[in-house]
């Protein structure tokens, strides 16, 4: 008999007891409500902080994450357990193609949107393409040596718009630094499920401390409520329509190999978690991450990726269902509907959500050198020395390039410059280390 598009998804009545559920299992319906809001809490930090650096709403960004969620569970026959939200990949290049100053709405998201699309069509062709030939030729293009040091650069590409950010006054860079203490003595004196939320908890409690500071003792900006009063608890998201521009789009759609790293990591780590090749899933898992992106782009909404944080939740729960991320991503439409959840984000003080992102994008940053580690990548190999060495310069010093009206901003020059750089030199022998 031949398998199902879907699983079938078998009660497993003992996973209270500790035991592992698989992807095709599922608990009863109560514990499976109670996993799909842990899945919610632990996207929620970095899916709504992405969009606030972008100038996107965070509202409708949440909304469509857990649009591109179903997608991506349907595209995937409900094989492969993942959510997907805002992807911090994006960042760097938004800024750059929309001129955000870093506060408030962003007023040229239609030109990003238009780039974001764009990403999503190359993301979604590349899954194609795996589809028909498989993956050996994305692991020989981009093996760990790449993918550590491209998801390195994002990270160090976003470090001076954090540090930028919360440089406004003496007052904005003290409370940026009691932010990111906030969120480490979380990261390393909490337990348990408190402590995979690091950057939420960490975040509640500088939020705190803000209002405290400024609405209680009358120091810096107070946080202004009146917007949340003022919001309505129901409403249609706000939607915005794309703009095709020729440079944004070029600009952005190389970030689709960054993606593709990322979801092929994700999938790979997945599969080791579960004792499941899911390798024949991956050209699918392309197809439907890049086809969220390009909806997410033409409703307003940030490009998409699959999202570690919540692979870091089944690695805690050892409950790997796709169901959950069904629920998980109708929790998250329920939430876009509501101007008022929209209304409590906006009021995220700037030196709080800039000391947050300091320790993301560091985060991201170590990120990268763990894939190094994880992989062992042997650094006495010149190949791999000079690849990582240059790809870092590149996309931390920001270097850019342009041929004609195509141009390329530092995370693509150091995506693209490690990706060549290795397939030149991969066919040397090996050496010893740089003198």
């Amino acid at each position: 008999m031949a398998d199902s598009y879907f699983p079938r998804w078998r009660a497993q009545p003992n996973a209270a007891e500790g035991r592992i559920v698989g992807t095709d299992e599922r608990l009863a319906w109560p514990q499976m409500f109670a996993m799909g809001i842990q899945h919610v809490v632990a996207m929620f930090g970095s899916t709504v902080l992405a969009p606030l650096l972008m100038g996107f709403d965070p509202n409708l960004c949440i909304f469509m994450s857990g649009i591109g969620t179903l997608l991506f569970f349907v595209l995937v026959g409900g094989r492969v357990p993942s959510y997907l939200g805002s992807s911090f990949a994006f960042i760097g290049l938004v800024i750059a193609v929309t001129g955000y100053g870093g506060h408030g709405p962003n007023m040229n998201i239609p030109v990003a949107l238009g780039g974001i699309i764009a990403c999503g069509v190359v993301y979604a062709i590349i899954g194609l393409i795996v589809s028909a030939v498989g993956t050996r030729w994305i692991e020989t293009l981009m093996p760990p040596v790449v993918t550590g040091a491209i998801v390195c650069v994002i990270g160090l590409n976003l470090a001076p718009i954090a540090v930028h950010g919360v440089s406004g006054s003496n007052f904005d860079s003290w409370m940026a630094l009691v932010t990111v203490l906030c969120v480490g003595a979380v990261a390393v004196f909490a337990r348990g499920m408190l402590q995979r939320l690091l950057i939420l908890v960490g975040l509640l409690m500088a939020y705190v401390i803000y209002a405290i500071v400024t609405n209680g003792l009358g120091m810096g900006k107070p946080i202004d409520f009146a917007i949340v009063a003022n919001a309505a608890w129901f409403g249609m998201p706000q939607f915005t329509a794309p703009v095709f521009n020729m440079q944004a789009m070029t600009l952005l759609a190389p970030i689709a190999v960054i993606l593709v790293a990322e979801n092929l990591g994700h999938i790979k780590a997945v599969s080791a978690m579960t004792g499941q090749n899911l390798d024949r899933y991956v050209g699918r898992a392309f197809i439907g991450d890049g086809l969220a992106t390009i909806l997410s782009g033409f409703a307003g909404g940030t490009g998409v990726t699959t999202y570690a944080e919540n692979i870091g939740v089944m690695a805690v729960t050892k409950i790997y269902s796709t169901l959950v991320f069904v629920i998980a991503a109708v929790i998250a439409l329920v939430l876009g509907f509501s101007p008022k959840f929209g209304a409590v984000i906006q009021t995220i003080p700037g030196p709080v959500l800039g000391g947050v992102s300091i320790v993301v994008f560091g985060l991201i940053a170590v990120t990268g050198a763990r894939i190094w580690v994880v992989n062992k990548v042997d650094f006495s190999d010149n190949r791999n020395l000079i690849v990582a060495a240059v790809t870092l310069v590149l996309g931390a010093g920001d270097f850019s390039l342009k041929l004609g009206g195509f141009g390329l901003g530092g995370i693509g020059t150091a995506t693209f410059g490690a990706i060549i750089l290795y397939a030149l030199l991969r066919r040397k022998p090996a050496q010893g280390p740089v003198a």
